[in-house]
């Protein structure tokens, strides 16, 4: 009598957990709601248009995964990268990369600590990379990216 006051709990409790398992599980393979959206923000599209003005015989490519521009076969450093994204990347016709440049608008105050970090990466893969909290004029942004290639090739 006495085991069956013990066992009775005992088989509560795991009916209990499994049950709770149970539903976790499908509440963990529900997904949420998806939206579209647009890929740039207006105020990308626009330096996205002062870019393609400023290099008419370039390729301007927008939000690019870090893990097309750089790789690293050791996965904690992947990780480091592996869902950041450059806002644009600058490339010649044969798609060798000129410039990646970042446009820092208000979403980036208080982030220069990670901004810095994320330049790291793609500066040590040997990209230089240009950030501005405006769009800048062609003339500025043809300079820029002149002492870029300057620099690459010195």
């Amino acid at each position: 009598m006495k085991l069956t006051y013990l066992l009775i709990p005992l088989i509560l409790i795991a009916i209990s957990a499994a049950l709770a398992l149970a539903t976790n599980k499908r509440k963990s393979s529900k997904m949420g709601v998806i939206t579209a959206r647009n890929p740039v923000t207006e105020n990308e599209q626009a330096m996205y248009f002062r870019l393609t003005q400023a290099f008419p015989s370039g390729v301007v490519l927008a939000q690019v995964a870090f893990s097309a521009l750089i790789t690293s076969k050791d996965r904690a450093t992947r990780n480091r990268f592996d869902r950041k994204v450059a806002d644009f990347v600058l490339c010649t016709k044969a798609f060798q990369v000129a410039a990646v440049i970042e446009l820092d608008d208000s979403s980036h105050r208080g982030r220069e600590a990670q901004d810095s970090k994320r330049d790291s990466l793609l500066e040590s893969a040997g990209y230089r990379v240009l950030r501005y909290k405006t769009i800048p004029d062609i003339d500025t942004l043809r300079f820029d990216v002149a002492g870029t290639a300057q620099t690459k090739a010195a």
